[in-house]
Formats: C-alpha cells, sequence, structure tokens
C-alpha cells in the first residue's frame, strides 16, 4: 500500500520567500487535482500535507481512502523554526495542534497522549532557517519518525536522514514535498502487504515501510518554480510584469542548494564526527519528563 506522505496543495498559503511572499503562494494546485494524479500514479492511501491547514481536504473526505494530515510550522525551544508532519487525525485534533504549534513540550505531550504519527521533515535542510545542536536532542528522545526521503531534497541529505533514522532506530517517512502537480506521488511511503489505512499505520510502526521514489535535484526543483510561476500570473494577471525576471529562476534554485550543501556539510559531522561528544554523553540537558515516551 503506497502513500505520498508529503504533498501540498493551494491552500499552503503564500510563499515564505522575502518580496515574492507579497503576491505568490506556496502552491497553486488544486486539492482534487493533486487527488486524480496521486490516484494516477498508483497511491493507495490520498492525503495532504499543507502548511498549517486542512482546508483543502474539505472536497476529498468523500474519499475512504483519504485521511487528514497537515505540515505543522513550529519553534522549537531554542527559537529556530522547523516543519513537523502529523498524520490521520480528526478536525477537533487540528485545532488543538495549531494551538500548542509554538510551543513544543506542549505539542508533545499533546501528539504522545492521542498516540499521533508525526515525523521531523527535511531534517538535513536550510528550508526553515537555521538549527541549534539541542534540536537534534529534541528529534532524537520525542520524534516517532524522521522523513527520510523527501522529493525536493538531494540525494545525499535524504542518504544522510536515513542513516540518522537507522541510528536512532526511527520510522522512515516519504513524500514528494511537491508544490507543483509535476511532482506529485514521485515520492512515497510504501507499506508491503498493507490493505487498509489501519494496516499501513500499524506497518509503519512496526518497522515495515519502506521509502521509495525521487529525490531532489536541480532540474526538478527549477521546473516546478517555473510552474508555480505560470500558475501565480495565470491567477494574478499583473504579476507577468515579472517574467522578465525568469532568468533569475535557475540562478535562485542553484543558489539555494548551495545553501542546502553547507547545512549539510556541517550538521552529520556534528551529530555523528569525532568531536560528537553528546553521542557518548547522551542529551542530559534536555528534561525526559517534558513529555511522555511515545509507544
Amino acid at each position: 500500500m503506497k502513500c505520498d506522505m508529503h504533498v501540498h496543495s493551494y491552500y499552503s498559503g503564500p510563499c515564505t520567500t522575502p518580496f515574492v511572499s507579497a503576491f505568490c503562494r506556496e502552491s497553486y494546485s488544486d486539492p482534487e487535482e493533486v487527488f486524480e494524479m496521486l490516484r494516477r500514479r498508483q497511491m493507495n492511501l490520498f492525503t495532504l500535507t499543507d502548511h498549517d491547514s486542512i482546508e483543502g481536504s474539505e472536497k476529498l473526505r468523500e474519499h475512504p481512502e483519504f485521511f487528514l494530515s497537515e505540515e505543522l510550522t513550529c519553534h522549537m525551544p531554542s527559537g529556530t523554526e522547523v516543519h513537523i508532519g502529523v498524520y490521520d487525525f480528526c478536525e477537533r485534533q487540528h485545532a488543538q495542534l495549531q494551538r500548542r504549534r509554538n510551543d513544543l513540550p506542549a505539542l508533545l505531550m499533546y501528539l504522545t497522549e492521542r498516540r499521533l504519527l508525526f515525523s521531523i521533515n527535511h531534517i538535513f535542510s536550510s528550508l526553515t532557517g537555521r538549527r541549534e545542536l539541542e534540536d537534534f536532542g529534541w528529534f532524537r528522545e520525542y520524534f516517532p519518525a524522521v522523513e527520510t526521503r523527501n522529493g525536493h531534497m538531494l540525494p545525499k541529505a535524504n542518504a544522510r536522514a536515513a542513516q540518522l533514522a537507522r541510528r536512532w532506530h526511527k520510522i522512515a517517512i516519504g513524500g514528494s514535498d511537491a508544490h507543483a502537480l509535476p511532482s506529485v506521488g514521485m515520492t512515497y511511503t510504501d507499506v508491503p502487504g498493507a490493505r487498509t489505512k489501519q494496516e499501513f499505520f500499524e506497518g509503519l510502526k512496526s518497522g515495515q515501510g519502506r521509502v521509495r521514489g525521487e529525490s531532489g535535484c536541480f532540474t526538478k526543483l527549477t521546473r516546478d518554480v517555473f510552474a508555480i510561476a505560470g500558475e501565480m500570473m495565470r491567477e494574478k494577471a499583473w504579476t507577468a510584469l515579472l517574467a522578465p525576471l525568469a532568468f533569475a529562476v535557475p540562478v535562485a534554485t542553484l543558489w539555494n542548494y548551495r545553501d542546502e550543501n553547507a547545512f549539510l556539510r556541517r550538521w552529520p559531522a556534528e551529530l555523528w564526527g569525532p568531536y560528537a561528544k553528546h553521542e557518548r554523553l547522551g542529551w542530559d540537558s534536555l528534561s525526559k519528563s517534558a513529555v511522555e515516551e511515545w509507544a
């Protein structure tokens, strides 16, 4: 049973890039078109993981193989920002997640008490800005899952995430992180032998899940950015005046992967390099009484 566990639609809100955020959205994909693309690419379970929103799910709830998910934008105790995937909950729980998303201990307690599956997404990416070493302590102690294959992360970033998940004995999650239709369903999580949603999640929790499909690359990201720009101009005709800036798109995506590579060079070395004393001493600065152990 296959499911793309990280996919966006029109309801992910405005783009977070400075200046561009004033007129461009994260995605222009219609939820029903996303659903049909996922079906075409032979997914068996369906979800959307829009940023802090389940609004795009309204038209899809009638499908028995659809379940609610979202990507929470959260602030860590260190002050950094992270994206957390949360899967298979109800509308009332969405409201509670939003209330707690900037209070990590409270959020973790809620998630573990409700036995909801959640993951740290694109763990070795600069997408959400800086990271602090103590953030990884929280990920290690309290997060049951790690996104180990993201359809827009470089292969080596996904490989490092998979390595980390194995070392920490975490559930592996895979998803396309598609903001444009061409990438939808090209990366996914597979639980062989599962026949229902319940069996799919039970299989994930028991270690039977497998991540499949593509990683990211310069040409793929550039293609999707152009697709988003085209939809932006279709929705807001005046933005066609920005078309001469199209030459800057490949430069921007290349610069993005430059930052990604710098981030990737730093953090795996800090986590398990020769001077990673915390690997031997443990994450003693964290209070393990902050949340219950997830099981």
